[in-house]
């Protein structure tokens, strides 16, 4: 079913279907032993900081078992581990990891479209070389807190092609893996070709990345069979319909529905923008119906009591300011636009829609 097409409130109503889906199968005995079985196989925690654009969905193009990744998003994939509640959110991250007796592998991710520039990174105008730029910055971040020795914590900069969905590892003296040129055939080669590329990451985390190396060369195999049968255009083109504010949208697992927005920036209001003007573009364009779009706030929360209640709060402080956002900015939409307030419980992955008064 091609939802993009749907009335808004159908839309919403098949929206919350697939969140309640997704709990219900990620709480599931089976999937809960999928999980402890990949870890205990994988233990290497990988964190991935990616760009809002909804074509970003890392755990389906590497056919990883969701629950797995710990994805950060915003706007360009553009961080600062400056800001104080991302330096704060990694940080815990990572200490919660690491105390663990497990290692932490940072896909530090831009993305780009090989058959169009204009499909690229609209965060960076899509200027390719001024995001691979950026995320080198992240890199180099990432070890002025944790260390550049990589025994621990390791920042890997990852090119994501959206045609085709294929990664792409950059390596320690400057070379690159790209997955789009290789088969099936090269599966057994891979191993060799890591350890090449990225000589000082510890044998452990080489390991635990290959999963997701493999489970790429058979996703790109399937898109391009989709390509093949003119199934694939609309995939690769802004289709989004819904702004998601927060943190807790692992569900989202269908391409080009949702642009992600992290609450990390101190300057939240500009991400809120792009967003908003992506959906009116896609509005006019017909890409999406121009009955409506929704705006969704969520924040996880680990312990009810007084963790969920401050996650309650921060998700209506979230859906307040990004609604005055968009009202300013955008008024033709801001009267097209349906809000949904939500909190996540983390353990079961539950999503809570509470009232926003």
């Amino acid at each position: 079913m091609d939802i993009h097409g749907k009335p808004i409130d159908e839309r919403i109503d098949w929206l919350f279907g697939l969140a309640d889906r997704h709990s219900a199968i990620f709480r599931s005995p089976e999937a809960w032993l999928a999980r402890e079985h990949y870890l205990a196989e994988h233990p290497t925690a990988i964190a991935v900081l990616k760009c809002m654009d909804g074509r970003i969905n890392i755990p389906v193009a590497t056919n990883t078992p969701v629950g797995i990744l710990m994805p950060f998003r915003n706007l360009g994939g553009i961080f600062d581990l400056g800001w104080p509640h991302l330096g704060e959110v990694l940080a815990h991250h990572v200490q919660r990891v690491v105390s663990t007796g497990r290692q932490v592998v940072f896909l530090v991710t831009y993305h780009y479209s090989q058959g169009d520039p204009r499909r690229g990174c609209a965060g960076f105008q899509y200027d390719t070389a001024a995001a691979i730029a950026h995320t080198y910055e992240i890199r180099r971040q990432v070890e002025h807190i944790f260390g550049s020795d990589h025994g621990t914590v390791y920042p890997l900069v990852c090119g994501f092609e959206t045609d085709e969905d294929a990664l792409v590892i950059h390596g320690t003296a400057g070379d690159k893996l790209d997955l789009s040129t290789l088969t099936s055939s090269d599966r057994a080669t891979l191993e060799l070709r890591l350890a090449a590329l990225l000589p000082d990451m510890p044998a452990r985390m080489r390991a635990d990345l290959l999963p997701l190396l493999y489970g790429n060369l058979a996703h790109i195999e399937n898109v391009r069979a989709q390509i093949r049968r003119n199934e694939r255009l609309l995939d690769i083109e802004h289709r989004e319909w819904m702004i998601c504010l927060g943190r807790g949208f692992d569900f989202l697992h269908t391409p080009n529905i949702a642009l992600i927005i992290g609450p990390y920036s101190p300057n939240l209001d500009v991400p809120i923008r792009r967003a908003a003007g992506i959906i009116e573009a896609n509005m006019q364009a017909g890409r999406i119906p121009s009955d409506g779009f929704l705006l969704l706030a969520s924040v996880p929360y680990d312990e009810i009591g007084v963790d969920r209640a401050r996650a309650e709060l921060k998700s209506r402080f979230l859906s307040t300011f990004a609604a005055d956002v968009i009202r300013a900015e955008f008024p033709r939409l801001g009267e097209q636009m349906a809000m949904r307030t939500a909190v996540l419980d983390w353990r079961s992955r539950r999503l809570e829609t509470i009232t926003v008064g």
